[in-house]
């Protein structure tokens, strides 16, 4: 069932970010009267499961319909193919008015709609431009005004760039919605007054527990979140005040690697702590602890001044028996446990009297877009260090199968909405890099056109698309494969 889940999860959010994307070219294109031929969400090969279209005023729909070729073979006087320097056969567009009334390529004026039946992309088919849906044997006739490459360097920019322009709007606005709709309020950072409590990556690189966090990069600090954030661990100058002084910790970009293990560096929770209440029938209620005890230390050794501090070492003795020295009424008493397998005991422990403060809408905005940008911005790190070679390519990235994963076996919205924001912006980065075969390396192209004055040959374009593709088609496969080799690793 969860792989189910996931399954759906990642055919939903990839779904979404799909159609938005070519939902930005399809707009772009259609506000300059650029025709879209065809807009579907899912690949079609060879056939599609569902498609639309507008038919001299009427909607028509088909189920389950094969793909009709817009190309035919050229053919000499005797109706033998004619064949090119190469020795492969021409083809030519087809006559659109040779073909009977109820065929849907009669009347190219208007988009198809539909959906593939291979659950992953889609595409936007804009007239006369090159892409992986179309190759330049549909250029052969003039331009029409209608078609992309017939209009200015500057519009068909715009059109390349609104698919990317839109996923980022997308990603922000997500960010943006978790504040207000799941979030709702934030702890101000100043409101901490027993300070940080430092975890064992967080002591690695220079913190103590206690650490009150006053800059970061010289610029105050509003919220927890952005005290605590990842980014920081790239390289950052956080201002602490410890022990009543002021102080600098210069955290190095080789922080990065502990991120990638995991675990957690800062948190608030330095503050004393008692229980508050017990889950039942998990070890600290089965050995008689009970409501306003408070834990002094783990096998008489390990103090636990704060929640922190007992929440890390507790979790050092893993199905292990352990002695925990308690206070009672003034009483000071022992219980013998034996944690679970994931080193819990179920103590739910008093929280200290921080007031969070409400997020308004103009917060969520901006900081949705510091959160988004902040990611994006880790995100970016993360791969030039796949390309200077510090990390490794088959940790670091991940496919279909990868990004299920991340989404999980259950179903969380707040979960849901946090990965597909994130792929959005993701996408949106990934999508604007200067290769061919996709938008930024079309939108290098018009770019060029606009310095140089001078257009890019049809021939080259074809060759750079043919070339991109087959680059990023090798990508692909080498992707899903290492996302294989790491499920059965």
């Amino acid at each position: 069932m969860s792989g189910l889940i996931m399954a759906l999860q990642l055919i939903l959010g990839l779904g979404l970010l799909v159609f938005v994307h070519e939902g930005g070219h399809f707009l772009a294109a259609r506000c300059f009267g650029i025709r879209v031929t065809k807009f579907y969400l899912f690949f079609d090969t060879g056939f599609s499961l569902f498609k639309c279209k507008k038919i001299q005023g009427k909607w028509r729909f088909k189920f389950l319909s094969r793909n009709l070729p817009d190309t035919e073979e050229v053919k000499d006087e005797n109706g033998e193919p004619v064949l090119d320097e190469k020795g492969k056969k021409k083809l030519k567009i087809i006559d659109v008015t040779k073909l009977p009334d109820d065929d849907w390529r009669k009347y190219p004026e208007h988009t198809e709609y539909g959906i593939g039946w291979l659950p992953f992309g889609g595409y936007c088919q804009i007239s006369g431009m090159i892409d992986e849906t179309q190759s330049i044997e549909n250029l052969a006739s003039e331009p029409q005004p209608y078609e992309y490459r017939a209009h200015p360097a500057w519009q068909r920019l715009i059109v390349i760039l609104a698919g990317v322009t839109v996923n980022l709007i997308v990603g922000v606005g997500l960010f943006a919605m978790l504040l207000g709709v799941y979030e709702k309020e934030y702890l101000p950072n100043r409101a901490v007054t027993d300070g940080m409590y430092a975890y064992a990556n967080g002591r690695a690189i220079g913190f103590q527990s206690g650490d009150k966090i006053l800059l970061v990069d010289g610029k105050e600090v509003e919220r927890v979140e952005d005290a605590t954030s990842p980014r920081i661990y790239f390289g950052a100058i956080v201002t602490v005040e410890r022990a009543g002084d002021t102080m600098d910790v210069v955290v190095t970009d080789k922080a990065y690697s502990l991120l990638k293990k995991g675990g957690a560096f800062l948190q608030p929770f330095n503050y004393p702590f008692y229980v508050d209440s017990l889950l039942s029938d998990m070890p600290a209620d089965k050995a008689g602890l009970q409501k306003y005890d408070k834990i002094l230390s783990i096998n008489d050794t390990i103090l636990t001044p704060s929640w922190g501090a007992f929440a890390e070492n507790i979790r050092l003795f893993k199905g292990e028996e352990v002695r925990l020295q308690i206070l009672r009424d003034g009483d000071t008493l022992s219980k013998v446990l034996v944690t679970d397998s994931n080193g819990l005991v179920g103590v739910l422990a008093s929280t200290p009297d921080y007031k969070t403060i409400p997020y308004t809408s103009g917060q969520c905005l901006r900081y949705g877009w510091k959160d988004a940008m902040s990611m994006l911005y880790l995100n970016i790190k993360g791969l030039g260090k796949v390309f200077s070679g510090e990390d490794k390519v088959k940790d670091s990235v991940a496919g279909p199968i990868g990004i299920a994963q991340i989404y999980g076996g259950t179903w969380q919205w707040s979960r849901f909405w946090y990965i597909t924001g994130l792929l959005s912006l993701i996408l949106a980065f990934m999508n604007v890099l200067p290769i061919p075969g996709l938008d930024g390396g079309h939108a290098l192209f018009c770019l060029a056109e606009l310095v140089t004055g001078k257009k890019i040959p049809e021939s080259f374009l074809q060759y750079a698309q043919t070339i991109g593709m087959l680059l990023l088609f090798i990508l692909m496969i080498l992707i899903i494969g290492n996302d294989i080799f790491k499920l059965f690793s």
